[in-house]
């Protein structure tokens, strides 16, 4: 078998000491981002308040992020590969921080959507190095299982404290302060990371090929907008252009890794189906669960009437779930097979969703939470075996590229799911029956409706809002109904796409017997122009 399938395996005496504590470095990257995800959805109602978007320019807000880091974290995982990962995390750490200043006092809604932008190019290079120094720390395979499992666990618990932190601020504070929270969390992992992390980099990286960053930028932007604009607004010609110019580029993108002799992503990864198979598994999921996630805290704050406090408390279950499925993923995965636990998980989010289609005003928490504790467990464990299954299916030096196409899908998953998911809740929301006279920013979004509701008398706000508030939950049952059908679509596919694959042990190396083992050519001795 191909030694990019078959990474050298690691003995108890390669173990790193001090990993542990390198390791709860990491954990706090992956903190700084899960909580800034998170806070934005608490803090759009907000936002949508004291800014007045338009309908499009909350949308924009809520996924450019997604946008630009998926359509940079190639290229800054590869980066990381070339000058060192501990390296590009540091200087991504300080950068996420600073501009989070400029997130929490951004004045209008375009420069809320740029300081956004800027911090998908900062959060580009943290979430690859974290992953690509996990497998460098941790050469043991079931240690390492165990450290991704931490890793994803922090995520989660990560969505866990972002809504409730932030919950508190917006009820003492103004809503810029939810994005002040990522200072402290910056300065000690950077006080504390550059004691601990060891520097780790591919031997002999060659050269950072711009052009190929440049196609890579072009091609998932443009792609992700063309899908977006057309979800949002039908069929159009600027739409179809753009659309037409990103696939242009990814498939010059393509073309160009195949024939680089050391490329920015090595195209030959995909041959391995377990590792394909890992990766879209990956980027449905996120999909589908992108509607809720984004909508959910508008749901409990401005449907249910909610405090921001007590919203980020309802969506405790979901985390904790999700801890406590990725540490115990790993085992099960041992015991059971990859694709029985990857696809159980998927089906178990699925059917949470599924059940959460039935959410109206009056619904009470018991069914809601539960929901939400399914949807958890099931993340917890198909997130945490996907992870495992990329980075054990290519060599260390490799690391951070894959982990990088691992956080593309995640990425791209919500940009897609954001655009598409909060499309159907858009569109429907808009089609409620306002009282006469109704101004025009109240059909923009939920938000827009409760700040004008402010200015009206009180039996015509009373019918709007119970209008704007009906529309905006049957929006929201068909989002949750489109992304369950998506969840247990790709339950169905993991369960094909995963057959045979097995985690990696401290005896053997990964096993994957769908693997086209006869005609991938080893790292050392093949062109990467092959195709």
């Amino acid at each position: 078998m191909s030694s990019i399938l078959r990474p050298a395996v690691a003995t108890p005496t390669e173990r790193r000491p001090g990993r542990w504590l390198a390791l709860s470095v990491l954990v706090l990257a992956v903190l700084l981002v899960a909580v800034d995800a998170t806070v934005l959805g608490l803090a759009t109602p907000y936002i949508s308040e004291d800014l007045a978007p338009s309908g499009t320019q909350l949308l924009w807000i809520g996924d450019v992020y997604s946008f630009v880091i998926a359509g940079l974290l190639v290229s800054m995982g590869s980066l990381g590969d070339r000058i060192g990962r501990k390296k590009i995390l540091l200087c991504g750490a300080t950068a996420f921080g600073l501009i989070s200043i400029l997130n929490a006092y951004a004045p209008t809604p375009q420069l809320m959507i740029l300081a956004r932008a800027l911090l998908g190019v900062a959060g580009a290079t943290l979430m690859p190095a974290t992953l690509a120094l996990i497998r460098n720390i941790f050469q043991d395979p079931r240690e390492r299982t165990l450290a991704v499992g931490i890793w994803g666990a922090a995520a989660s618990a990560g969505t866990a404290v972002g809504p409730i932190t932030g919950g508190f601020l917006l009820e003492h504070f103004w809503w810029g302060s939810v994005f002040l929270i990522n200072l402290p969390v910056m300065v000690v992992l950077v006080a504390v990371g550059i004691r601990t992390l060891p520097e780790s980099r591919n031997p002999n990286p060659g050269p950072w090929d711009l052009a190929s960053v440049v196609m890579s930028l072009v091609g998932m932007v443009g792609i992700v907008y063309a899908v977006k604009e057309a979800a949002a607004e039908g069929f159009t010609w600027s739409a179809a252009a753009t659309g037409i110019l990103g696939a242009a580029a990814l498939y010059g993108f393509v073309r160009r890794q195949l024939t680089l002799p050391v490329p920015l992503l090595d195209m030959r990864l995909f041959r391995n189906r377990g590792f394909s198979g890992a990766v879209l598994a990956d980027l449905l999921t996120v999909l589908g669960m992108s509607g809720l996630v984004f909508f959910l805290s508008q749901f409990l704050q401005l449907v249910q009437g909610r405090r921001p406090f007590e919203a980020g408390l309802a969506e405790l279950p979901a985390a904790i779930g999700a801890v406590a499925a990725g540490l115990v993923a790993g085992v099960a995965a041992r015991r059971l097979s990859v694709r029985a636990v990857v696809s159980g998980g998927l089906a178990a989010i699925g059917l949470g969703l599924a059940a959460l289609t039935v959410l109206d005003r009056s619904t009470g928490y018991p069914l809601m939470g539960a929901a939400l504790l399914v949807v958890g467990v099931g993340a917890g464990l198909s997130f945490t075996v996907t992870a495992d299954v990329i980075l054990s299916s290519v060599p260390k030096d490799q690391a951070g590229a894959a982990s990088a196409v691992s956080e593309t899908a995640y990425e791209l998953g919500a940009a897609l799911g954001i655009a598409l998911l909060g499309s159907i809740v858009t569109g429907v929301y808009r089609g409620f029956t306002a009282p006469p006279g109704t101004p025009d920013a109240a059909r923009e979004s939920l938000g827009g409706a409760v700040e004008t509701a402010h200015h009206l008398p009180a039996n015509t706000a009373e019918a709007l809002l119970s209008s704007a508030r009906e529309s905006f939950v049957q929006g929201l049952h068909l989002a949750t109904g489109a992304g369950a059908a998506v969840l247990l679509a790709t339950a169905l596919a993991a369960w094909f796409l995963l057959k045979g694959r097995h985690l990696e042990s401290p005896a053997h190396p990964p096993i994957d017997r769908t693997a086209n083992t006869t005609n991938t050519p080893t790292p050392d001795n093949a062109p990467h122009g092959v195709q």
